[in-house]
């Protein structure tokens, strides 16, 4: 491979990952937040905590949809598991809106030990850093999805690039050399780069292929004269749903059907599908073992049983591996599951995270990287120009100034009333307005100086979550009911460490020698005098 084409990629490596490179570090840790974004959630709504499943709790979800809904077209009880405390009640009105158009479902929460209506505060939980890593935050759905398109498109071309250009790529994932500036960013920008390489790979092929639709139509509006709605019809068609029937009628008891449906597939139920409930065709699809990474939208199904609601009758038993799915929902099924950890367990939910936080690093040193080697090119009388000392503002503010704002949003789920109207929106301005303040910041403090105060915020903001959380709630770290539900207690705890980490950072940034010396100014051999023998001063 010639010398030249290595250049040429080693110049699209760097610019494909500086360009867009803080938009990518802002999608890469929000993306990464949300392999836990139900567990997030559960932890910002202490309201629902002390919700337990009981024997009696299907009884008692039953009832409430029957006094809240008793006509509706369809029922939906998801039951508490490792990730949601509270019943999660959902129902389809009969009563069609008047546009015409797609009727929206209601929901409520139960608490599943007295079955009553449970009011959680308002809060987006770990939906708004889920939704923001795809769509961003107040600009149109359309264009955010574009710029993320763009964004994860540079970031694939960066990795290519990187792979290409990097000789000895595997051999210096085992060198690290500490403490030696430009020389240190490069190591850890190589070592976490290789560590995850396949998962860097996956996770931004994947990403582009979930917008397949949107960056590439081209095909679908060929092969359906540009009607795309008959493509997703095709693909993601589940079957038909029974007609409403003509006369009402009254359900059997759903506990023996749950007992021979657990003991069908020896495994809990866990979510209840009731279509034209108390009508003469309704009928009751029971699911178990619906993974706890599997989000709501049910892409492969769940093994399940389906009954006739007033005869008891087994109607199907549906074995995932076994149905008769379209190629096209089982490919779009499964880029979606890895690229979302659908289908992992806690443990692996647990590596995706660490890949993603090892992604997030390999781009924050990337542009760590890029600052640090033009800095040291300085000569010693020379101050960084505007266009440097901006991008290593916008480097602080993508770095350090997110996480202070994710630990302000948290925060301030906490100390926010929970009366507060637009409270759910309240929390989210509180984030953007934390993370423009370490943007001023950034870009008006010295470039030393800004780190190590935003580092010192970020970190008190992080100690100051588990701490509030004691005052705030009955849930904490000292009390079994955060136990109760592993979620909770680990919440916290990710908080102390992310604490920690950031202590050390400062301690390290404090305690760091300056970097090495910048170059001289060349000056004529005739000008060897006293003052051109005087040691070379540092960079700040």
């Amino acid at each position: 491979m010639n010398k030249s084409f290595r250049q040429s990629m080693a110049w699209l490596h760097t610019w494909a990952g500086l360009l867009l490179g803080w938009l990518l570090v802002a999608i890469f840790i929000t993306g990464t937040s949300a392999y836990f974004r139900e567990e997030i959630t559960l932890w910002m709504q202490p309201e629902v905590h002390d919700s337990t499943l009981q024997p009696g709790t299907v009884e008692l979800a039953m009832a409430a949809l029957n006094a809240k809904a008793p006509d509706a077209k369809s029922w939906d009880i998801n039951l508490p598991g490792p990730r949601q405390a509270a019943v999660e009640l959902r129902w389809q009105p009969a009563k069609q809106p008047k546009n015409g158009g797609r009727q929206r479902g209601e929901q409520m929460l139960m608490d599943a030990d007295s079955g009553e209506v449970v009011a959680p505060r308002a809060t987006r939980g770990g939906n708004f850093l889920y939704r923001f890593h795809f769509e961003l935050y107040g600009i149109d759905r359309l264009w955010a999805r574009l710029l993320v398109c763009l964004a994860t498109m540079f970031m694939l071309i960066a990795i290519i690039s990187g792979v290409i250009t990097h000789k000895k790529i595997f051999k210096d994932f085992f060198t690290f050399r500490p403490g030696k500036g430009q020389r240190s960013w490069l190591d850890a920008h190589n070592a976490t780069a290789v560590l995850a390489l396949p998962y860097h790979f996956m996770i931004t092929y994947s990403g582009l292929l979930l917008f397949m639709t949107l960056i590439m139509p081209w095909g679908i509006d060929a092969a359906y004269e540009g009607d795309r709605r008959a493509f997703f019809s095709e693909v993601f068609s589940r079957g038909e749903t029974p007609a409403r029937p003509g006369a009402p009628e009254e359900m059997l008891a759903i506990g023996p059907l749950i007992e021979q449906t657990e003991a069908r597939f020896g495994k809990p139920v866990e979510r209840i599908q009731i279509t034209n409930p108390n009508r003469d065709n309704a009928q009751i699809t029971l699911q178990v073992d619906r993974d706890p990474a599997v989000t709501d939208r049910q892409r492969g199904g769940d093994p399940t049983q389906v009954f006739q609601g007033n005869t008891g009758d087994l109607i199907d038993t549906r074995i995932p591996a076994n149905d008769p799915v379209s190629p096209g929902w089982r490919i779009y099924n499964f880029f979606t599951s890895v690229h979302m950890a659908r289908f992992a367990d806690p443990l692996t939910r647990w590596l995706f995270f660490l890949f993603g936080v090892a992604g997030s690093a390999m781009t924050v040193t990337g542009m760590l990287l890029w600052v640090s080697k033009r800095t040291q090119q300085l000569r010693r009388d020379q101050q960084p120009d505007r266009a440097l000392k901006m991008v290593s503002g916008l480097n602080m503010t993508s770095i350090t100034g997110l996480m202070l704002a994710i630990a302000a949003y948290f925060l301030a789920n906490r100390l926010l009333p929970v009366t507060l109207t637009a409270r759910e929106d309240r929390e989210i301005q509180i984030f953007f307005i934390v993370w423009l303040m370490s943007l001023v910041h950034g870009l008006l403090r010295p470039n030393r100086q800004g780190w190590i105060e935003q580092v010192a915020g970020a970190s008190l903001l992080w100690l100051a979550i588990p701490v509030v959380n004691i005052f705030t709630t009955a849930s904490h770290l000292f009390t079994p009911l955060a136990w109760q539900h592993a979620a909770i207690a680990s919440f916290d705890l990710v908080c102390l460490i992310l604490a920690a980490l950031g202590g050390y950072t400062l301690w390290r940034l404090q305690h760091k020698p300056l970097p090495a010396k910048a170059r001289r100014t060349r000056t004529p051999r005739a000008a060897n005098t006293a003052s051109s023998k005087q040691p070379a001063g540092d960079t700040p």
